[in-house]
């Protein structure tokens, strides 16, 4: 979605609507040290964003329907997996869930998950993840494409916000990532649920920090009409439903109607070729000798490029 109110409430003429949908699935316990792999949903198998290659391939827990939807099937292979790590790390866990038509558990042979469904109309109350980890993911995921939109304008790009889906994943998984411990905590601890806080509140301004670098990024940006940040992080078409119990003859309709999916999956991103080993260090040259190294924040820009290039160059001589 555009940070702009023209573009966001109405299809520019001559323009086409992107319908790209993707659906992330999220788990962490509530003692904050364990964050599952989130599990993403799109249209398509292998859409033309992944070159051929597998959602695995490329790093991904990736399954797909034509909805981009969590379904039943779906559903029920992640919880399967997740009880066979918790198997495997010989643990057992309480998973807490919101009554989803996806989130069907019955006849499932599950050892060590024992699922509990929230009642109808609770979710947004006591659900952790609705507490604020969701909110605080789409922040970070925002400021990837905000920031992105920025690098397109100057580099005078005729559509700033274009994305294919396989940017948007490796967004998506850095900005799970990237969610600290303290904030998973800190949103477990208000649903109520505990009676022992599992942490103080120590977050508040991380997040705040994140919400003025939108505000920052927002009039950075050739916008005529920019929505508010809260408008820019839930956007109306969000509030869809994205769960469904689906019927073996659905499925038998999702499957027929996949291989078209594939083929009309996005666009292909053509405008920036990979670049070759010799340019990528050519640039990260370029950004280290533009650093100030008597400031701290470019000390630590410093170490990070660095170390890219060596695994950069370590590839290459594999």
């Amino acid at each position: 979605m555009a940070p702009d109110r023209t573009t966001a409430r109405r299809q520019i003429e001559g323009s086409k609507k992107d319908k790209t949908r993707i659906t992330f699935v999220f788990a962490a316990n509530a003692d904050r040290y364990h964050k599952m792999e989130p599990l993403i949903i799109g249209h398509a198998q292998r859409p033309r964003a992944f070159n051929r290659k597998s959602g695995e391939q490329l790093g991904f827990y990736y399954r797909s329907n034509a909805k981009a939807w969590m379904t039943g099937l779906i559903f029920r292979e992640w919880l399967q997996k997740m009880d066979q790590q918790m198997q495997d790390a010989n643990r057992k866990v309480l998973l807490l869930l919101d009554n989803a038509p996806s989130h069907v558990v019955r006849d499932l042979p599950l050892t060590n998950v024992q699922v509990f469904l929230f009642p109808a109309n609770t979710t947004s109350k006591i659900q952790p993840m609705d507490a604020g980890i969701i909110v605080a993911f789409k922040r970070r995921y925002k400021r990837f494409q905000l920031q992105d939109a920025i690098d397109r304008d100057e580099q005078q790009k005729a559509d700033i916000y274009k994305v294919d889906q396989l940017i948007a994943m490796k967004w998506a998984k850095a900005a799970w990532n990237d969610i600290s411990s303290k904030t998973i905590a800190n949103c477990f601890k208000h649903t109520g649920l505990f009676e022992r806080e599992t942490q103080k509140n120590e977050v508040g301004s991380e997040e705040q920090d994140i919400e003025n670098e939108l505000k920052d990024a927002i009039n950075q940006l050739p916008i005529s009409r920019p929505i508010s940040v809260h408008e820019l992080i839930n956007p109306e078409e969000e509030q869809q439903v994205a769960h469904e119990e689906i019927s073996d003859e659905d499925l038998i309709k999702l499957s027929s109607s996949q291989d078209q999916e594939e083929e009309e999956d996005g666009e292909v991103m053509d405008e920036n070729p990979p670049m070759s080993t010799k340019e990528k260090l050519n640039v990260l040259h370029s950004c280290i000798s533009f650093l100030d190294l008597s400031n701290p924040n470019h000390v630590i820009a410093h170490k990070v490029l660095r170390n890219i290039q060596f695994e950069i160059r370590t590839i290459e001589k594999k």
